[in-house]
């Protein structure tokens, strides 16, 4: 059930974003951007455009010689037919736009050459700010012609004056029918956040007390959005019938990574599913504030990623948190020992430990027992859901010998000796045996960096020598 609604809403988020960020040429000139020009850049070709009245309207995309894309429309022409008496002359009137950097730039308009003494003039013109020319008009045989130089131009469709202006009506409509949606969606957000603001200042209030240790835990991404998907994603997921299996799914990891303070199975999946949609938006922003041309089409990749970050920011820290509790072990089982053999009980000893070690993962967990045995669990209990929690080998060892001792009623102190003496005995070997890997690991890094020296070295007075003629 949760694989399938995890799929249903995977699938909708993708038909959304794909839908909200997927290209389309506008219908009107004024509104072709830069991603339209792209897709078409494969029809791009250096062919000629003869001039006549058929390519009034017409508009084509170009590629500049400095690679900068851009549009442009015929607005009129006058060819030489056209003229019953005088000077032959061809003229263009147009209009182009070249997107530079997220910006227009818009160049000269007019392409104009005429015969002087059975000589056709040339007209060129740079669509580029540099000033280079990207397109000549000149006489080819009986018709004049604008010939890409050095650049690429195709035809994309004819726009005519009047859907130019119906286009340019249509897109101011949408415009302000945008605006006035935009206004009534942040008027019902603001609405419905200033109504339940109440409900979440007591929960706010709440987790206060523990602020200070959140902000030395807590990761950026999360800090930044607990506000959001706490307060309009956790509600929905508390709604879904697959919850039972959120709690299975995520409990245990979370109590693994020491989080369960900071965030339960369904703030954990709330805080997935709204990284679908706000590494996507931050995206946006940031492109639209840097004025970039980045691709749109990484839009939905960021939300697949953000779908799955929560996972790996967990997964590592529960690797970290599990190799501080093993190297710290050592330290707090002798503390243990010392305490009980001083005629402390264990669970005296294990509040002394709390109390004189330095704040370590471990010491939190060993906290959290405490808090369990003060409100009813027994001795053997409080073990076994701190070897739960913390999942780690040795430490799972430690309380299985433990409760094993505690009901056959053994003396706890030499027992905590020797898996002390077990302890530091795995500690050290595991250390001799990283250090004999690491000659290994740096080998071959090592003859990457000595190998090219060595060959300069060798082969570098023999080369001279080569050069100079032996002298």
């Amino acid at each position: 059930m949760e694989m399938r609604l995890k799929f249903l809403i995977w699938a909708l988020c993708w038909s959304v974003v794909s839908h909200v960020f997927a290209q389309n040429c506008a219908e009107d000139f004024g509104a072709l951007d830069e991603a339209c020009i792209k897709s078409k850049a494969a029809a791009l070709s250096d062919k000629a455009i003869p001039l006549s009245k058929d390519i009034v309207d017409n508009v084509y995309f170009y590629e500049t010689n400095q690679g900068h894309f851009g549009k442009l429309q015929i607005i009129s022409v006058v060819t030489d037919k056209e003229r019953k008496t005088g000077n032959k002359e061809c003229v263009a009137y147009l209009t182009a736009s070249t997107f530079i950097k997220g910006r227009n730039f818009q160049p000269n308009s007019i392409l104009s050459i005429k015969s002087e003494f059975n000589v056709w003039t040339q007209d060129s013109l740079g669509l580029d700010r540099n000033g280079s020319f990207d397109l000549r008009l000149e006489r080819d045989g009986e018709k004049c012609v604008i010939k890409p130089v050095a650049s690429k131009i195709a035809l994309h469709k004819k726009i005519s004056n009047s859907a130019n202006l119906f286009g340019e009506v249509g897109s101011r409509t949408l415009y302000y029918a945008g605006l006035f949606l935009i206004g009534l969606a942040v008027f019902l957000v603001a609405k419905a956040t200033l109504e339940e603001e109440n409900k979440f200042k007591a929960a706010e209030a709440l987790e206060e007390a523990e602020a200070d240790k959140k902000q030395q835990t807590t990761d950026f991404v999360l800090k930044y959005s607990r506000p959001f998907f706490k307060r309009y994603f956790t509600p929905i997921v508390m709604g879904m019938k697959g919850r039972q299996n959120l709690k299975t799914k995520y409990r245990r990891k979370l109590a693994n990574a020491g989080l369960t303070k900071e965030l339960t199975p369904e703030d954990f999946f709330a805080f997935k599913l709204f990284l679908i949609i706000g590494f996507p938006v931050i995206f946006i922003i940031l492109r639209i504030l840097m004025e970039e041309t980045w691709n749109m089409n990484i839009a939905p990749l960021l939300g697949l990623i953000g779908f799955f970050y929560p996972n790996i920011w967990m997964n590592s820290r529960i690797s970290a948190r599990k190799e501080d509790m093993i190297r710290g072990m050592p330290f707090i089982v002798d503390m243990l020992a010392l305490s009980v053999e001083a005629g402390l009980d264990f669970m005296a000893a294990i509040q002394k430990v709390i109390e004189k070690a330095p704040p370590s993962p471990l010491v939190e967990e060993f906290e959290t027992m405490i808090k369990e045995t003060k409100i009813g669990s027994s001795r053997a209990e409080g073990l076994r859901q701190l070897a739960w929690r913390i999942d780690v080998l040795p430490i799972n060892s430690f309380c299985a010998t433990l409760i094993a001792a505690d009901s056959v009623g053994a003396s706890i102190g030499p027992i905590l000796k020797q898996l002390s003496n077990e302890m530091r005995q795995k500690r050290s070997s595991e250390a001799e045996k990283k250090g004999a890997t690491a000659a290994t690991k740096i080998l071959f890094p090592m003859i990457m960096f000595i190998m090219p020296a060595v060959f300069i070295a060798i082969a570098g007075p023999m080369l001279l020598r080569f050069i100079t003629g032996g002298n």
